[in-house]
């Protein structure tokens, strides 16, 4: 899959996004490695903390689904839907990359269908915590 078309499939699960408080809507869409994508958007909560994000959302329908490799990841967001600007994967949404992705995994954040940038997961997340760090 291009990564022109992750985009679009971001774009399109950003419109699904449930944000009556803050109105900024996120959209993700995460290729595994088996070539299935799993989109997610974001949902808010009145309450704030129990809010998850779009990229948390697709990576845990994904692993609900019992996928376990992933490939890349785009992401768009905005106010109301207004893409103007890039939407970086907040530090949670990094974690939880690096608890299931390589270093080299790629993150595409986009501006719109035709303007996107490619990031790697070492880039966006140097010297993170993985599972390679916790010895037993």
């Amino acid at each position: 899959m291009s990564n022109k078309d992750l985009v679009v499939a971001a774009f399109a699960a950003m419109e699904k996004a449930y944000a009556p408080y803050s109105g900024y809507t996120v959209g993700a869409a995460l290729l595994s490695k088996s070539g299935k994508v799993y989109t997610g958007c974001n949902v808010e909560s009145a309450s704030y903390s129990p809010t998850n994000c779009a990229e948390r959302t697709a990576f845990f329908k994904a692993i609900s689904e019992g996928e376990r490799e992933f490939e890349k990841i785009a992401v768009v967001g905005g106010k109301n839907c207004n893409v103007t600007e890039l939407f970086m994967p907040c530090g949670v949404c990094r974690q939880v990359m690096a608890e299931f992705c390589a270093k080299d995994f790629e993150i595409i954040v986009a501006k719109s269908t035709d303007k996107f940038y490619s990031f790697t997961l070492e880039q966006l997340l140097p010297h993170g915590f993985s599972p390679k760090n916790i010895k037993i």
